[in-house]
C-alpha cells in the first residue's frame, strides 16, 4: 500500500524527526498532540495536527481509541508510534491492522511474543542465543530455590516490561526474601502484570545492543551499539560501534541477533540488547525492543542509513532494499541524551519555560530535539529534551567533538544534565572505552557537587 499520509503518535524530538523524515519522503504528516504540546516545535513543523486530549499521557498519548479516530479522522493511512507511549503495545498496533491502518512497526503477534520477557527467553533458546542462568518463578519459595542453583547475586526482574521498574539486586537469601514481594508489587504497578523471573547477576557487564532490519522473510543487521553509561537502568550515553569489542565476540552478537529476529520472521526496525560479560567473555540475551530506539541516530550516522526512511519502506509492504553486504561502518559516533533535570539535586525534574536555547552546528555535529527558545518543558513526559551526537572518523575524534559541543551548548530557564555529561566525557575510562554498567554509579558516588559544576 502506498503511504501518502501518516499520523504520528508521539511528541518530543522523536515527533520532530520522524515529521522531517517524512517531509524528505514526501509523505504528509498529522502530529497527535496532548494540550500543553498544541504550540510544539513539532506541531509547527507538521503539515497538521491534531489534538488528542488533555496533558496527561493516560488521557491523549496513551489513548488508543482516539489515536484511531484521529488516523481515521485526518485520511492517514499509517501511524508512525515513535518510541515510548504505544510503540511496544500490541493492542495499538492490533488496533490498527482491526481498522486498516498501517501500523509503521513489527505486528502485534511479534510485539506480544517479544515484550513478554519469559516468551523472548524461550525465543532465544529455540534459536540457539545464550540467555543469562536463571527462570521463571512463581514464588518466593521457587525464587529462593533458583537463587541457591545459580548462586548469588541475583537479579529479580519483571516478566512485562523493563526500565528498570521492578528490578531488584539480592546479594543473598535475605535480601531476595524482603525485595521479592516488592518488585512484584512494582512490576505490576508499571505493567500491571507482576510477574517476575530470576537471573544470574553479572558483576562486569557492559551493555551492548544490535540494531536490525527485518521485513518478514528476511532480516540484516547495521552493526552495534554501547549503551552502557546508565544511571539506574536508564541509558544517558550510546556509540556506534561499541568499543573495545573482539572480533570473535562482535560477530557473534550480530549473529545471535539476526538468529533471534529471523527466528520470528521479524517486520520493521528493532534492537536485540544482550549483557555482555566482560570477566568471561560472553554474551546473554536481554530483550529485544520491538520499535525504534532513542539512540537510533548513532547507527544512522556510521552506516548512512535513514532508519526511518527503512521503516516506511518495510510498512508499506516492500521487501529489504538493503543487502547485509550494504551495510559498512564509516567512523564512530556517540550521542548523549540532554534530560531537564538537576544532577545536583538528586536528578530531580526541571520543567519550565526555556529562556534560551543553543546548540552548537559544525562539521560531524547533529542534534534532534524540540527545543527552542520560548520552548515550554511540560512536568508529564519524560524528560528528555535533545541529543546531541557527534561523528569522528575514529572514537576519539567524535568524544573531543561531542565534549567540545556539550560545553558550547546553551540551555537557560530550566535545569539540565549538560554538567554531567562534560564530567564523564573527559574521565579517562570513558576516554579509554568499554566502560561497564557499573562506570556511572561509580563515579556519582566519588564525584563531588563541586566537580559536577566545575565541569559545567
Amino acid at each position: 500500500m502506498n503511504i501518502q499520509r501518516v499520523l504520528v503518535a508521539n511528541r518530543g524530538e522523536i515527533a520532530v524527526r520522524i515529521v522531517r523524515s517524512l517531509r524528505q519522503q514526501g509523505i504528509e504528516s498529522v502530529l497527535a498532540v496532548s494540550a500543553p504540546d498544541r504550540e510544539s516545535l513539532g506541531a509547527q513543523l507538521a503539515d497538521r495536527s491534531v489534538c488528542i486530549g488533555p496533558a496527561r499521557a493516560n488521557e491523549s498519548y496513551l489513548q488508543i481509541g482516539t489515536l484511531i479516530e484521529a488516523a481515521r479522522g485526518t485520511g492517514a493511512q499509517a501511524i508512525h508510534p515513535g518510541y515510548g507511549f504505544l510503540s511496544e503495545r500490541a493492542e495499538f498496533a492490533q488496533a490498527c491492522e482491526d481498522n486498516n491502518i498501517i501500523f509503521i512497526g513489527p505486528t502485534a503477534e511479534q510485539i506480544r511474543r517479544v515484550g513478554d520477557k519469559l516468551e523472548a527467553r524461550r525465543i532465544a533458546q529455540e534459536a540457539g542465543v545464550p540467555v543469562t542462568p536463571g527462570g521463571a518463578v512463581e514464588s518466593l519459595e521457587e525464587a529462593l530455590a533458583m537463587a541457591e542453583s545459580i548462586g548469588f547475586p541475583v537479579l529479580i526482574k519483571a516478566v512485562g516490561g523493563g526500565g528498570g521498574r521492578g528490578l531488584k539486586k539480592a546479594d543473598s537469601a535475605e535480601q531476595l526474601s524482603r525485595l521479592f514481594e516488592l518488585a512484584s508489587a512494582e512490576a505490576q504497578a508499571a505493567f500491571g502484570d507482576g510477574r517476575v523471573y530470576i537471573e544470574r547477576f553479572v558483576t562486569r557487564g557492559r551493555h551492548v545492543e544490535v540494531q536490525v532490519l527485518g521485513d518478514g522473510n528476511r532480516v540484516i543487521h547495521l552493526g552495534d551499539r554501547d549503551c552502557s553509561v546508565q544511571r539506574r537502568y536508564q541509558k544517558l550515553i550510546e556509540e556506534a560501534p561499541a568499543p573495545c569489542l573482539p572480533d570473535t565476540l562482535r560477530s557473534g552478537l550480530h549473529e545471535a541477533a539476526l538468529r533471534f529476529a529471523g527466528h520470528i520472521g521479524y517486520r520493521n526496525a528493532g534492537t536485540v540488547e544482550f549483557l555482555v560479560d566482560v570477566e568471561r567473555q560472553a554474551f546473554y540475551f536481554l530483550e529485544m525492543n520491538a520499535r525504534i530506539q532513542v539512540e537510533h541516530p548513532v547507527t544512522e550516522q556510521v552506516t548512512g542509513i535513514d532508519l526511518i526512511a527503512q521503516q516506511l519502506h518495510i510498512a508499506q509492504g516492500l521487501p529489504l532494499e538493503i543487502d547485509q553486504d550494504d551495510v559498512q561502518i564509516y567512523g564512530h559516533a556517540i550521542e548523549c541524551r540532554i534530560n531537564a533535570d538537576d544532577p545536583d539535586n538528586d536528578f530531580r525534574p526541571s520543567p519550565g519555560v526555556v529562556r534560551a536555547a543553543y546548540f552548537p552546528t559544525g562539521e560531524g555535529l547533529r542534534v534532534d530535539t524540540h527545543i527552542q527558545t520560548g520552548a515550554s518543558v511540560p512536568p508529564y513526559y519524560d524528560s528528555m529534551i535533545a541529543k546531541i551526537i557527534a561523528t569522528g572518523k575514529t572514537r576519539d575524534e567524535a568524544r573531543r567533538r561531542l565534549a567540545e559541543a556539550i560545553r558550547n551548548t546553551r540551555i537557560e530557564g530550566i535545569e539540565t544534565n549538560l554538567s554531567l555529561h562534560q564530567l564523564v566525557l573527559n574521565t579517562p575510562e570513558f576516554s579509554k572505552g568499554g566502560v561497564d554498567t557499573r562506570f556511572l554509579g561509580c563515579l556519582l558516588a566519588g564525584a563531588t557537587d563541586t566537580a559536577v559544576q566545575a565541569a559545567s
